[in-house]
């Protein structure tokens, strides 16, 4: 596998041990579950029954979790952090359904060629190291037909698009103003959709859809 050659290179914060865990927690609020739940009946409307699931970079699992316990689909999660490891098979245990949690680089990832229907990738994709790589992966690893959906902080997101965010979540002073300056740190990496339109082009995939709402974009890649 080639791993010289990354288009643009971010390093992410380091999301193992207490930084992971403190992660965890402030994405577990009601409104944030329910919004998971949400989120994983509309990314995963039209796929047959018995479809593989791949999430990349699941963290703590939470998404993951919710599409598993839909019953429909084999869902499984590749994750760098040891530790997120650790939380998703857990949080899996004590919800009762079956997700293959695993460790990995989106870059080279531990899978056969035309192995998923569907990819989906949150908040993450702004801090890989070789982000061209990790398209490239994920259309090796879609079956033929098969969607990769990206959704991640948008470079053209602004201020008070951030305060609307964080208010949405429904958290405590201290978690939203750490969450405030989190993010406003994360926008200085995270894409643009020209810039996403870009990357998609020298990919395999060679074109996306993209959509942009609040601070998030997200981008619909087809094999």
């Amino acid at each position: 596998m080639e791993m010289t050659r990354p288009r643009w290179r971010f390093k992410g914060p380091e999301m193992e041990g207490v930084v992971a865990k403190w992660y965890a927690r402030l994405r577990s609020s009601g409104s944030q579950m329910a919004e998971y739940r949400r989120q994983a009946s509309q990314l995963t409307e039209g796929l047959p029954a018995g479809a593989k699931v791949l999430e990349v970079a699941p963290g703590p699992g939470y998404l993951a979790i919710e599409m598993a316990r839909l019953g429909k689909h084999q869902v499984t999660a590749l994750d760098i952090s040891h530790t997120f490891v650790q939380i998703g098979n857990e949080n899996a245990r004590r919800a009762a359904v079956s997700v293959d949690v695993r460790q990995g680089d989106a870059a080279v990832m531990p899978f056969d060629a035309d192995s998923f229907d569907l990819i989906v990738c949150q908040a993450a994709f702004k801090n890989f190291t070789y982000p061209g790589s990790a398209l490239d992966e994920m259309y090796r690893v879609l079956r033929s037909g098969g969607t990769a959906v990206i959704q991640d902080m948008s470079n053209d997101a602004t201020h008070a698009d951030i305060e609307h965010e964080v208010a949405g979540m429904q958290l405590g002073w201290l978690s939203s103003f750490t969450t405030k300056a989190t993010l406003e740190m994360l926008k200085r990496r995270a894409y643009s959709p020209a810039q996403f339109e870009r990357l998609a082009a020298e990919s395999p995939f060679q074109t996306c859809e993209i959509t942009t709402e609040g601070i998030g974009l997200t981008v619909r890649l087809q094999k």
